[in-house]
């Protein structure tokens, strides 16, 4: 007597011994501690740079491009947004999933850095997210003291 005769002679036995494995397949699927669709985070930084009174296309112009031609040079970044207003832009900056966000932090600030002797901004950072402040164009005095960032800075071109 083979292995498969059993099966073929006993019709109601094989589909109850199916409909059991079938139910146990289905309980142990619930039971899984794998979500269907994990959650993922990319490493994402904000920043933010103000000019009070200027203009979007001067935000977009004079401080955004800038800044964002200085991010296109950091590695592993995946995409780049930026909305200017009224005295205000925000650049959005996403990489990848591999990417370390203390690390990806450390060249933002790097190439804000970079950036700023011809954009004017002051840099101040703090666990993960940038925060950018412009400085007055041409004022001589440099940013404030309250981020200990590049004291005495000028602020012009």
């Amino acid at each position: 007597m083979s292995f498969s005769k059993i099966f073929v002679d006993r019709p109601i036995a094989t589909s109850l011994v199916m409909a059991a494995i079938f139910l146990a397949g289905l309980l142990a699927f619930t039971q899984l501690p794998i979500a269907p669709l994990p959650r993922v985070d990319f490493p994402t930084i904000d920043v933010t740079a103000s000019l009070p009174g200027a203009d979007p296309e001067t935000m977009a112009s004079s401080v955004a491009t800038p800044l964002e031609r200085q991010f296109a040079q950091i590695s592993d970044l995946t995409q780049i947004t930026s909305l200017s207003t009224l005295g205000q832009t925000e650049i959005t900056l996403q990489f990848d999933l591999d990417r370390n966000a203390d690390a990806a932090a450390q060249d933002v600030s790097a190439a804000i850095n970079a950036a700023g002797m011809r954009v004017g901004v002051c840099l101040s950072a703090d666990r993960g997210w940038v925060s950018v402040r412009t400085g007055v164009w041409g004022s001589g005095n440099g940013c404030s003291d309250d981020g200990g960032i590049r004291p005495g800075w000028n602020g012009g071109v």
